[in-house]
């Protein structure tokens, strides 16, 4: 899909965030928010709002409906069932989720390429950690995870798209080779499910962890999707409020699944916006918003390419996401003059850091790189921005 097209269902205009000329090439770190999810929040925090699922009155009953509705919506984007999705504080929580409460712990296997999210929750409940070894382009190397993997794993996961290198996972091939030998598997989806078309049941995932805001949605809100009778079999992950069927001081049983991993009051507005953000992805379309972020990439990587200063990591397809590094020039440095006022084209912000991915610059041989990312909103004019910039930045360094 052509950028004219995509700007007819959805683009610059829609983003309050936007204006004045703003470059935003930070969607991987989070989303820049659309009129009608601003819009659904201020209702939901104004005129809409009570509490739910407590409530007898009228609008705790109708805000109740409207947030059961957003569980549907936001597990309907993935192929799931509302009953098989857990809202949580975020992508980071879900997984901490399984890891401290999946029961049959054991060895997990990770690759290289992951995010923090996805490494320290299973250092700190305790898991044994094996890790995947990456191929040449930047790719999870699944001939090494077949061989690797054994009936002493009990869960593999992986990042379904790479936050640093856009590189996304056969799904499919990680997924048999995970049953194969027993193990369950869990995918972070916070980077693949603003950027490709995700079904969980086609896929055959078990688990998938995902965050509102990198989904034009708000902060403060992700989700976990599971397999019903694998979130059945857990036990609570923290107790209070709302995730139980009877308490006394001897005894409490819990609700069932999801509501048995949501205790306390939820956030509710924040489930809204969540709900309003899906209906806003599936009203422009994931495929073709794949498409535009693809096209993007390939234009960018090709620009770089032809630069004798700049080294391009990750592979040449990948999902909305471009890292490089400028010969001479940290990242942080380059992030801050592209901030800077830059002629005709405004400012640019970009990501220049380890992107919560410190093992994965460790194999890259770099302390940081620079990252572009791009989102519904993104534009040929990004692009042009962002290499203006990096020319004012090579001349001031020389």
């Amino acid at each position: 899909m052509s950028t004219a097209t995509l700007s007819r269902l959805g683009g610059k205009a829609d983003f309050p965030g936007l204006a004045g000329g703003w470059h935003y090439l930070d969607s991987a770190a989070t989303a820049q928010k659309p009129q009608v999810v601003i819009d659904a929040v201020s209702r939901a925090l104004g005129t809409d709002y009570a509490t739910v699922h407590r409530g007898v009155y009228a609008r705790s009953a109708e805000m109740t409906l409207a947030f059961e509705a957003a569980r549907e919506k936001v597990a309907a984007l993935i192929g799931g069932q509302s009953a098989e999705l857990v809202f949580t504080r975020g992508a980071t929580e879900a997984i901490n989720l399984v890891a401290y409460v999946y029961p049959a712990k054991g060895r997990v296997l990770l690759s290289g390429l992951e995010h923090h999210s996805n490494i320290v929750p299973w250092q700190l409940a305790g898991w044994q950690i094996d890790v995947c070894p990456l191929t040449a382009d930047g790719r999870i190397d699944l001939d090494a995870a077949e061989a690797m993997l054994t009936p002493e794993h009990t869960i593999v996961a992986f990042a379904h798209v790479s936050n640093v290198l856009g590189s996304i996972l056969d799904v499919p091939r990680a997924v048999e080779l995970a049953h194969r030998v027993g193990a369950k598997i869990l995918l972070d989806g916070c980077q693949a499910a603003a950027r490709l078309p995700v079904d969980v049941a086609a896929l055959g995932c078990d688990f998938y962890a995902f965050s509102a805001h990198k989904l034009y949605g708000p902060t403060g809100i992700g989700a976990l999707w599971g397999r019903a009778e694998l979130l059945d079999a857990m036990p609570p992950w923290q107790g209070g409020g709302a995730m139980i069927d009877r308490v006394t001081f001897a005894a409490t049983t819990y609700a069932p699944a999801p509501q048995r991993f949501e205790a306390g009051t939820p956030a509710i507005v924040e489930a809204i916006g969540f709900g309003a953000a899906a209906d806003y992805v599936r009203s422009i379309g994931l495929e073709a918003i794949h498409n535009h972020e693809a096209a993007l990439v390939a234009a960018l990587r090709e620009q770089l390419r032809r630069r004798n200063d700049v080294t391009l990591f990750g592979p040449e397809e990948s999902a909305g996401i471009v890292s490089f590094a400028l010969e001479g020039v940290h990242p942080h440095d380059l992030g801050t003059i592209l901030d800077e006022a830059n002629g005709d084209f405004g400012r640019v912000a970009i990501r220049a850091g380890h992107h919560c991915a410190q093992p994965l610059m460790d194999h890259l041989g770099v302390a940081a790189t620079a990252r572009a990312s791009f989102g519904i909103y993104s534009d040929e004019s990004d692009l042009a921005a962002l290499i203006a910039g990096i020319e004012r930045t090579r001349r001031i360094f020389g």
